[in-house]
């Protein structure tokens, strides 16, 4: 991770903006592979997957601390992300075995 020290409050937003880009390609990559999980799973437990949840926080929070990230942070945004993640894959999964 290389982290420019910025001079200027502009300069650290230019940054922010273009990591933001980039996050949101990642987001709907991500989300994209979420919709697809729909097809695979019998039933509305196996799309809430606690266990899978509970494995991704535990690897994030690691990644976040060997990359020198707040494994608080992280953790808020994944959980966040997760859930609503689940939301839009329920909604799939339902309209795939619904028919």
């Amino acid at each position: 991770m290389d982290i420019i020290d910025c001079t200027t409050l502009d300069e650290v937003r230019a940054h922010i903006d273009s990591l933001d880009q980039r996050i949101v390609g990642l987001l709907a990559e991500r989300g994209a592979y979420v919709q697809q999980a729909a097809r695979f799973k019998r039933n509305t437990d196996e799309v809430q997957a606690p266990q899978r949840v509970a494995a991704i926080i535990e690897r994030v929070r690691a990644l976040a601390i060997a990359r020198g990230g707040n494994p608080e942070v992280v953790e808020a945004t994944y959980r966040a992300m997760i859930a609503a993640f689940i939301e839009a894959e329920s909604a799939e999964h339902a309209r795939l075995h619904t028919r």
